[in-house]
């Protein structure tokens, strides 16, 4: 696996934007949007390639019967070198690569409900794609029409930007607050004056506009995070973006709050975790 240099990130965006699966966060990395690591078999031909984004989701595309970047593949995976310093969580396009990882893994591919608790061991998920439905969104708009004195809804501005901590949040996504004002579009939820819920931007692309949501402990179980996306999902609205959304099955509480906002399950594909040694 050769690392790619950062000025020929941009050879790869014709072949990504081929890609079936939500590729929002791989484009963020080939445009240069965040500052990602882009590994491929060959500089000058290249054939297999393995992106991964600095919230380290990844992607692993290409010619999945290229022995020699397998190899060196497998060796990344296990971290048999320690290069891999954050967990991964891994999609692989086209999905012939299933059948590959589980011969190339077999020893250490395991599911999520496995009590293996190995240090090498790679859990197989399960991801779900899904596709905004406009017409559900807004007959769930009117039945959830009663409004919250306590709520305040504003567009997110840098203070709050800066404000925000957790794991879901634009600074993960973007580089810094400057980048995300200029580029991004969010909206925070005030409970009681309190910042409670932010909806944002995690990628923009063309006309597509992936959702990512972040609600604080003490303000979860109150309905907050509906209300702070459907204000970014009007805004998409209005504006000629499509919201997309995309999770871990197994994640409740995103799929749940997906459903409610409109989006329909439309594709489920292998999603891999992997773990550090």
């Amino acid at each position: 696996m050769i690392s790619l240099q950062k000025e020929q990130y941009s050879k790869l965006l014709e072949p990504i934007k081929s890609i079936t699966n939500n590729n929002l966060f791989a484009r963020a990395v080939a445009e240069r949007v965040v500052e990602g690591e882009i590994f491929v078999d060959n500089v000058e031909n290249t054939k297999s390639f393995y992106l991964l984004h600095p919230y380290g989701m990844s992607l692993l595309f290409g010619d999945s019967k290229n022995e020699v970047f397998n190899l060196a593949f497998k060796k990344y995976v296990l971290n048999e070198n320690r290069s891999r310093k954050i967990i991964e969580w891994m999609q692989v396009f086209p999905a012939d690569w299933d059948a590959v990882l589980q011969d190339l893994l077999r020893d250490n591919l395991v599911s999520p409900s496995s009590e293996s608790t190995s240090s090498h061991d790679i859990e197989q998920n399960v991801r779900v794609n899904f596709k905004f439905n406009k017409e559900k969104f807004l007959r769930g708009k009117l039945a959830n029409k009663k409004s919250d004195p306590a709520v305040e809804i504003l567009r997110t501005d840098r203070e709050a930007f800066e404000k925000m901590t957790g794991t879901v949040v634009p600074l993960n996504f973007w580089n810094d607050a400057e980048d995300f004002i200029n580029k991004g579009v969010a909206f925070s939820l005030y409970y009681d004056g309190k910042l409670a819920s932010t909806a944002f931007s995690a990628y923009l692309h063309d006309d597509k506009l992936e959702l990512g949501i972040e609600t604080y402990d003490e303000f979860k179980g109150k309905g907050l995070a509906y209300k702070a996306c459907s204000a970014l999902i009007e805004y998409c609205i209005e504006n000629g973006f499509e919201p997309v959304w995309a999770c871990k099955r197994d994640n409740v509480g995103s799929y749940q709050l997906a459903q409610k906002l409109g989006f329909e399950n439309v594709k489920e594909i292998s999603y891999y975790r992997l773990g550090l040694s």
